[in-house]
């Protein structure tokens, strides 16, 4: 089914609503406005709200995990996610105009792609990212005639977001900001939040580093403002095959930076590499 468009940005610098002018700019009241860009998205990211020039993946690292990812690795995580908005979308109730959800820290698009193509809902979904490279990797993808998503270049700690805008918000592999998410989900909204477990990519992790710390299943802290669902483990096998691969999963994760030059040496030498992806998935109601 196709997407709707998201409508309901905010802006960066006053928080007021934004709205789209002869389609191709956004405005506030007070006057400030942000183009589209050619490729399809809008930068939300004002200065000040950066910490670094460039913040986010760079090109080489969003390049990286658009090959791993559409090599179909992750493909089994896609499709649960897809369950899960699925299942939150069609308890909508009649005459809602469409399912909005919020990917935070969207990469290149790859999940929102999967959702929009297999959820037999109609859904108004944003892709949010602090890396610009990520967000227009993302917008190239789209037709621009029918557009997945709204891609968006801004940070999670200042969602350029109304409030009470969204359905659901998913936060995978990412940074939660939980008052964020809060603030722009509806009463009764859902977040679904993907981290790694205690055996994700340990067979990589044996490779780069001389040793691993003691694994330890951290408490659930119930986040203020939110509501407890439920969780599920999605626990499975993979196999690279050549160099590349393995550089690219190894680039697209924190290792890369926290190995050692030795450690990455070892990876590099690698020709192929038997690993487990194991995530859990955790769904908090915002209360």
């Amino acid at each position: 089914m196709p997407s709707i468009p998201f409508q309901a940005l905010a802006c960066p610098l006053d928080g007021q609503p934004l709205a789209l002018v002869e389609n191709n700019t956004w405005c506030c009241a007070a006057g400030h406005s942000f183009d589209i860009a050619r490729q399809g998205y809008v930068n939300l990211l004002p200065v000040q709200h950066k910490r670094s020039q460039d913040p986010g993946d760079s090109k080489a690292m969003v390049a990286a995990r658009q090959r791993f990812l559409q090599a179909g690795h992750y493909q089994p995580l896609a499709e649960a996610i897809s369950r899960y908005v699925a299942t939150w979308a069609a308890r909508q109730p009649s005459g809602a105009e469409g399912f909005s959800c919020l990917d935070a820290g969207c990469g290149e698009g790859y999940y929102l792609r999967r959702l929009a193509r297999s959820v037999p809902h109609e859904l108004a979904l944003i892709g949010l990212d602090i890396s610009k490279s990520a967000v227009m990797a993302a917008a190239k993808q789209d037709d621009k005639q029918a557009p997945v998503s709204r891609w968006v270049v801004g940070s999670n700690a200042h969602l350029p977001v109304q409030p009470a805008a969204l359905d659901g918000v998913l936060c995978m592999f990412g940074f939660p900001v939980y008052d964020e998410f809060a603030r722009v989900l509806k009463s009764g909204g859902v977040l679904l939040q993907v981290e790694a477990g205690a055996q994700h990519l340990r067979e990589l992790r044996e490779v780069i580093y001389p040793q691993l710390k003691p694994e330890r299943s951290p408490a659930l802290e119930v986040p203020e403002g939110f509501a407890y669902i439920d969780e599920e483990t999605l626990s499975y096998p993979i196999r690279l095959e050549g160099q590349q691969a393995i550089a690219d999963l190894l680039a697209m994760t924190p290792h890369l930076y926290r190995a050692s030059a030795e450690g990455r040496a070892r990876a590099a030498e690698l020709d192929q590499l038997a690993m487990t992806v194991d995530v859990r998935l955790v769904q908090w109601a915002r209360r």
